[in-house]
């Protein structure tokens, strides 16, 4: 039976799966599993960061059409994958992004409430590291957008210019909350163009002294403050790889 966080600000030991590159479908397997795992009380809290080996455009649970050619794109002579996520909202191109997930549970409020609680922790993490980070205030009308990027709601953070740097999507079952969003850090135009024809800004400018390590470490940091944490570094064993196999 699940043991849900009484108090949000109360120490406990999460576990922290480092990061790790696969398809999306394998990705969207393990978040999956590892919500199913918490959901039934064999599993604590998870964070963990991930990046889509090949390159993929991610549809949300509910997002039925989507343009046809999206089976036949190309990227650098990958086919690019096209998965579905077990959370909402639009179409999402992972390619040059890092895409972060919390597993947690016992979290109060409602669904916008619960997802700035979890976000905070990205955005105390980018000011640390000279980004400023706000939530976007686009309305419903995301729902005729098939790309996520293309509009900004209170789920999302934007940075100064009012550019979607984060976004995020959330499936919540009973207390069990899995949040996942992409970070977009270093995105090839021409490939978002080509999918969405539209055209987007390139990705933030970040310092070329900082690596994908020290932005995680720092956004790992800031998980630890806001979630009141410690962490477990503990990749996936061979027997929960086996488990997850069989669900991809």
């Amino acid at each position: 039976m699940l043991n849900p966080i009484d108090n949000f600000d109360s120490k406990q030991v999460w576990r922290l799966i480092p990061l790790l590159e696969a398809s999306g479908d394998v990705q969207m397997a393990i978040d999956r599993w590892l919500l199913e795992q918490h959901k039934s009380g064999n599993h604590p809290p998870t964070l963990r960061f991930y990046t889509w080996s090949p390159p993929a455009i991610s549809l949300g649970y509910h997002q039925r059409q989507y343009p046809e050619f999206w089976r036949d794109l190309i990227w650098r002579g990958e086919k690019l994958d096209l998965v579905t996520r077990p959370t909402g909202g639009r179409a999402v191109l992972h390619q040059g992004d890092l895409t972060y997930a919390v597993i947690t549970s016992g979290i109060p409020g409602r669904r916008f409430q619960i997802c700035e609680k979890i976000c905070e922790f990205l955005i105390q993490g980018w000011r640390s590291l000279g980004v400023e980070l706000r939530y976007g205030t686009a309305g419903r009308g995301y729902i005729h957008n098939p790309n996520c990027f293309g509009t900004a709601t209170s789920a999302d953070l934007i940075l100064p210019d009012g550019n979607k740097f984060i976004g995020s999507a959330q499936l919540r079952k009973g207390e069990v909350i899995l949040q996942h969003g992409s970070i977009r850090l270093q995105l090839d135009v021409e490939l978002f163009t080509q999918v969405f024809g539209v055209e987007t800004s390139s990705s933030i400018q970040l310092s070329p002294n900082l690596s994908l390590d020290q932005i995680i470490t720092t956004l790992i940091s800031a998980a630890c403050d806001c979630f009141a944490m410690q962490i477990e570094v503990k990749p996936l064993s061979q027997s929960e790889w086996d488990e997850i196999l069989t669900i991809v």
